[in-house]
């Protein structure tokens, strides 16, 4: 029907397919032409919805359909940003965050107060409205910085906890100046707003998670999972308007609401970035980009005063907050660039602000003409203020982070990094395979995607009804390894014993942590029992972990780990205590740590180095543990660093375990893990630490690992 009536074609284009697919042509080419001349797709994709758009060529106007697309992509970003972040490093930086907040919020809003008040001699109300404007960024460059891989950098971590304090006082002395402009400021207006927005916090940070928990656990389709993420993203930006502040802020508290439930090595998380980097954010800057009329600089000297003015406090105060936050808090000069980068582009929150100033009509003249709270030339003066704070934001953010990141990668090439790992996931049970490999990408010290392996052993004896059940279950775990964006090697192999055929590929493949399911319904069977001390255990340089599954990673609030006497003195102590590290720093959840006074000194020690979530209670003896392990709640989980007979933490209690385990935590997730108890030959760094008992040199590999 296109092609039949091609010749007819009018400016813009109504045609829904043609439109789209002119859309997606965009969001294409940008990345594969921009990239070659080292400019930002994101960057690209504002100049080419000014090209398109009514401003411009007037290819495709800026109707509904780009709006709620756009709009949708402008909460994704927020949503990011507080889904990525690290609550351990939001935690131990949340002052810093609160520092940063603080200046990139009073520095710009100065600048813009006086350039409004002495140099365009607003009145008072405009000038406070007209420099918020300033005082908000947009995390427009941070998809950039995610990909890069850095996402968990000190200065991101900064930048984004500021930028929620930032926006949300900015966004607050909007809904102010215009209770102000409507005369309806009083003790009534002041109680409204500050109460609906603590409850807006407290619904959205409390009860979301709830929700979110109980759904995740009764429903495993991943598409229902997904959507769910749209409607809590959707909800809370819905529930931001209703208490008062912008839509943004709602949809950054829902990420904030969801990090623990999404961990950040899921198949979930890809699905959520996936889907915002290729359509919804590429929207949202296109439909910035169609905003920008570069005619009308042209018609107007005051418009161009106008637009000097916020330039200079805008990117001015931007850069001048970067400089205050290195320098209080000694960052790197890359750091500091960062931080200015990502904190200087105006668009969401400074759009709004415009245009909710530009509505609000406070008289009319002589002649009938409206006198606006913010006039046409702020308006227009607000898009070049997006266009080249935009750019700036790129430009600044791409140089600095990739410097980052190839001096992360410097470290990595030195030999300044983690030890080898080969994780090993033993599948025989379709119930435990997705289980499994959750596991074994959440337990992963690092991104390396080709250190995962999954086996299945297959007796000689077996019928052909038994090989096609191998390679469905080895599909199924390649499958799920994929929606994480890892690659699973999937291993078949003939063995008349099972144990044989799983130690041979331990040494074929170097393996260093294998991974074995338990059935829900069986638990603990004693031929299980069996196989496991008198055969997977033989293994004297692999780390052995017995999973039970109960429910979902995501859905656990707290692991209790207990930890024997002595645990400290075997050889694969830390390369287990490394796995706990993991699992806490990748799930978000919160770890208590069970064990004697001295082990206890030992992690506090070294708990400085890695930014998990954790406390700290003296295990005076083993019943004990015991006791607790078996009074945990639903969404708590297990975990008990293991021993074999012989080893110098074993204690004969040990043996009592998978019963104790089978009678009282059968809707529970626990883990075991059985530490090597020869020195892994291909980590020296840790074998040496091993040897000398020196901690403070195991919190710097632990450093080095999480780099």
């Amino acid at each position: 029907m296109i092609l039949l009536s091609i010749h007819n074609l009018s400016l813009p284009i109504e045609d829904p397919v043609l439109k789209f697919l002119l859309v997606l042509v965009i969001i294409l080419a940008a990345p594969l032409l921009l990239n070659k001349i080292k400019v930002p797709h994101l960057l690209g994709l504002i100049i080419a919805g000014a090209i398109i758009g009514p401003n411009g060529f007037n290819v495709l106007s800026r109707d509904s359909s780009i709006v709620v697309t756009g709009t949708t992509g402008l909460l994704y970003i927020m949503f990011l940003a507080g889904l990525e972040i690290d609550m351990g490093d939001f935690k131990k930086n949340k002052w810093k965050s609160l520092t940063f907040g603080i200046y990139t919020f009073t520095v710009p809003f100065v600048l813009g107060y006086l350039g409004g008040y002495y140099l365009l001699h607003f009145s008072m109300l405009t000038s406070i409205l007209f420099a918020s404007l300033f005082s908000s960024h947009t995390l427009i460059a941070y998809p950039l910085v995610s990909k890069l891989g850095i996402a968990k950098n000190k200065a991101v971590n900064i930048t984004v906890g500021g930028t929620m304090i930032t926006d949300i006082l900015a966004l607050l002395v909007l809904a102010v100046i215009v209770g102000m402009s409507q005369g309806d400021v009083g003790t009534e207006f002041w109680v409204k707003l500050s109460v609906s927005f603590v409850v807006f916090a407290l619904i959205v940070l409390i009860v979301f998670p709830i929700i979110g928990r109980w759904f995740f656990k009764r429903v495993d389709d991943k598409i229902s999972q997904y959507i769910f993420v749209l409607v809590m993203i959707y909800l809370a930006a819905m529930l931001a308007e209703l208490a008062g502040v912008e839509a943004i802020i709602g949809a950054f508290f829902a990420g904030l609401a969801l990090n623990r439930l999404i961990p950040h090595t899921s198949s979930l998380m890809n699905r959520v970035e996936f889907v915002g980097n290729a359509i919804f954010i590429p929207f949202f800057l296109i439909s910035v980009g169609m905003l920008i009329d570069f005619k009308v600089f042209f018609k107007s000297w005051e418009t161009l005063e106008v637009a000097g003015i916020m330039l200079v406090a805008s990117i001015g105060g931007k850069y001048l907050s970067a400089v205050a936050t290195q320098k209080t808090f000694r960052l790197t000069k890359e750091e500091g660039k960062l931080i200015f980068g990502l904190s200087s582009a105006s668009a969401a929150a400074t759009l709004a602000s415009v245009m909710v100033g530009y509505n609000i009509i406070l008289s009319e003249t002589e002649t009938g003409e409206p006198v606006r709270l913010l006039n046409e030339h702020v308006l227009n003066g607000s898009i070049l203020l997006i266009l080249i704070s935009c750019t700036i934001s790129s430009f600044i953010s791409m140089a600095s982070a990739q410097k980052i990141a190839e001096s992360d990668n410097e470290d990595t090439v030195s030999g300044n990094t983690h030890e080898e790992e080969n994780i090993l996931l033993a599948i025989n049970h379709e119930a435990t395979v997705e289980r499994m490999v959750n596991l074994g990408i959440l337990i992963k010290a690092h991104s390396n995607t080709e250190d995962l392996f999954a086996l299945n052993v297959i007796n000689e004896d077996k019928n052909e009804s038994s090989v096609k059940n191998a390679e469905k279950l080895l599909h199924q775990a390649a499958d799920a390894a994929a929606a994480a964006d890892v690659k699973l090697q999937a291993l078949k192999r003939y063995d008349n014993d099972v144990i044989n055929g799983v130690n041979n590929v331990i040494k074929e493949q170097k393996i260093t942590d294998l991974i074995i399911g338990l059935e829900d319904e069986k638990g603990f069977s004693p031929s299980f029992v069996y196989n496991l001390y008198n055969g997977y255990l033989q293994n004297d340089d692999v780390n052995v972990l017995v999973y039970h599954a109960a429910q979902p990673l995501s859905t656990i609030k707290k692991y209790a780990v207990m930890i024997p006497e002595n645990a400290h003195q075997e050889a694969g102590f830390f390369h287990a205590l490394l796995r706990v590290w993991n699992i806490a720093r990748n799930s978000g959840a919160t770890v208590v740590f069970y064990a004697p006074e001295n082990i206890i000194d030992i992690l506090q020690k070294i708990i400085k180095k890695a930014n998990i979530e954790a406390e700290f209670i003296i295990m005076s003896t083993w019943q004990d543990g015991e006791r607790t392990a078996a009074q945990l709640k639903d969404d708590e989980a297990l975990i008990i660093l293991m021993a074999k007979r012989g080893m110098k933490s074993y204690i004969p209690r040990m043996r009592l375990i998978p019963e104790l385990l089978n009678r009282n935590l059968k809707d529970n997730n626990y883990l075991l893990i059985f530490p090597f108890s020869e020195y892994d030959k291909n980590s020296p760094e840790i074998r040496s630490v091993g040897n000398h008992g020196d901690f403070v040199e195991i919190g710097n590999v632990i450093q080095k690992i999480f780099k």
